[in-house]
């Protein structure tokens, strides 16, 4: 009876036990689930155990911006072997917008790095890193296991054999038709078609599969013999080798750039935004002298140094406080436009990574010194990549300027899910009438700049267009109204 008494007692700790674990479990779960949205915060990883393997975590690919499908890895701040602490920033992703730390949730050592310095295009979920509780688990880990390499290996053989049928489907094709461009490369190197290969649907000859053959030398040879019984003389042979030749030198001076996770997205969001929304151009010249002397005034007798671009944030966002219904965004689900309750300015930041938007928030409500330090701190994050999302996410309206360079006006694009973007050139001197003091009209030297509003015909129409600017101009005018 003692024994059978201890088995049960032993069987009720143990019971215990699996629902304190569970319950454990549930709770962790829970709380990467609340802490998922974060850009620190990892995806949740798993322990494993696999045979012949120590318990390990294999670390995949976290999303860390809400339309982040792929990242790069710009840096390992751990290295093989390290201690991970809980919050200690593993490594450096570049997102589809930024480049982020990524934090751990778990302690213990990084036993493998399966995603090296330089990786691009990583999916997200995809293993990056490997961890293990003890220091001496790392021995029990080869170097050769893939954890999710074989998937990927019988992916690619599955795959290989419809890729096989596919070229040979596609070298199959005969020409039946001939592209407008393929013609005249064909009529001036004098090209036999029998000997070139259709790419294009449908049996259709494209100029590239022209450019491939004379790059490859395959039809130099049919071009010789089409060409040499016409010819009595050697030199029109001698001509017919050099020109495929040339066309090759030709067809090999293009350089492939490569594309940052940032350029790519920017590219989907600038075509989609052109394709998707209605743009309204709206342009205006505003007199620029009563705010460079504003700017003057405040360098000479408050030792204050704002830029241009400082003061025409302020004034942009005063426009937007005193006319709403300009600083407001189009619902698709809705299909209404929406007043925005604060005016966040986003500005346009080039980078070597590509244009960055991060916003000054509440711009209606800082003084121009305050916005002038705001802009400089957030530059500085965006061009090193540090910017955090709620820094460049958001905004209800944005200003391009190009008044540093020579570019008198342009049309910029409007930055989903923004109504509104202005485009400010440069500052030119011009001589225009202008009335003095005592009546008389005279001619005067004024420096005016031109501004370009890029806006949602959906939300904009010609009233709220014109209030807008409106608004802007008496502020240029009159600078004193942005200190009220």
């Amino acid at each position: 009876m003692a024994n059978i008494r201890a088995l049960l007692v032993g069987l009720a700790r143990a019971r215990g036990s699996f629902v304190e674990a569970g319950r454990c479990a549930s709770l962790r779960s829970s709380l990467l689930a609340s802490l998922g949205g974060h850009y620190k915060v990892p995806l949740p990883g798993r322990w494993f155990s696999s045979t012949g393997l120590p318990p390990h975590l294999v670390v995949g690919m976290p999303a860390l911006s809400p339309t982040m499908n792929q990242g790069n890895i710009a840096k390992w701040r751990k290295r093989e072997g390290d201690k991970i602490e809980v919050g200690d920033v593993i490594c450096e992703i570049e997102t589809d917008k930024a480049t982020l730390e990524f934090e751990s949730l778990e302690e213990g050592y990084l036993a493998k790095i399966l995603a090296p310095e330089g990786s691009k295009d990583v999916q997200v979920g995809q293993p990056i890193a490997v961890t293990v509780e003890d220091l001496e688990d790392i021995k029990s880990i080869p170097a050769d296991t893939s954890f999710g390499g074989e998937q990927k290996e019988e992916q690619s053989t599955e795959s290989a054999p419809q890729s096989n049928v596919a070229n040979v489907s596609e070298q199959s094709l005969v020409v039946s038709r001939i592209s407008p461009a393929a013609k005249l490369l064909i009529k001036e190197y004098g090209l036999d078609t029998s000997s070139l290969r259709a790419s294009g649907p449908r049996g259709t000859l494209l100029k590239g599969d022209v450019l491939a053959a004379l790059k490859s030398g395959a039809s130099s040879s049919s071009t010789k013999e089409k060409k040499a019984p016409v010819a009595p003389s050697s030199q029109p042979t001698h001509d017919s080798q050099a020109q495929p030749a040339i066309t090759s030198q030709k067809t090999d001076t293009y350089e492939d750039i490569p594309n940052s996770q940032i350029r790519k997205v920017i590219a989907k969001r600038l075509l989609e935004s052109k394709q998707t929304t209605p743009h309204l151009y709206i342009s205006k010249d505003v007199v620029l002298d009563p705010l460079l002397t504003f700017r003057n005034e405040l360098k000479e007798q408050h030792d204050i140094k704002v830029s241009v671009n400082d003061i025409i944030i302020k004034a942009v966002a005063i426009a937007l406080r005193n006319a709403p219904e300009a600083n407001a965004y189009w619902n698709n689900e809705k299909e209404e436009a929406q007043k925005c309750d604060s005016v966040d300015i986003s500005i346009a930041v080039a980078t070597e990574k590509g244009l960055m938007t991060p916003i000054i928030r509440n711009a209606d409500q800082k003084t121009i010194s305050a916005i002038s330090s705001e802009v400089k701190q957030l530059a500085e994050k965006a061009r090193a990549g540090k910017l955090a999302p709620n820094e460049f996410q958001g905004g209800t309206f944005s200003i391009s300027n190009l008044g540093m360079y020579p570019v008198d006006n342009f049309c910029a694009i409007i930055n989903p899910p923004q109504s509104g973007i202005l485009a400010v050139g440069r500052g030119n001197k011009v001589v225009e009438p202008v009335v003095d003091s005592d009546g008389t009209e005279k001619a005067a030297a004024v420096t005016k700049m031109s501004l370009t509003l890029s806006a949602d015909h959906r939300v904009f129409d010609g009233q709220v267009g014109g209030k807008f600017f409106k608004e802007l101009a008496l502020n240029f005018s009159d600078i004193r109204r942005l200190l009220l």
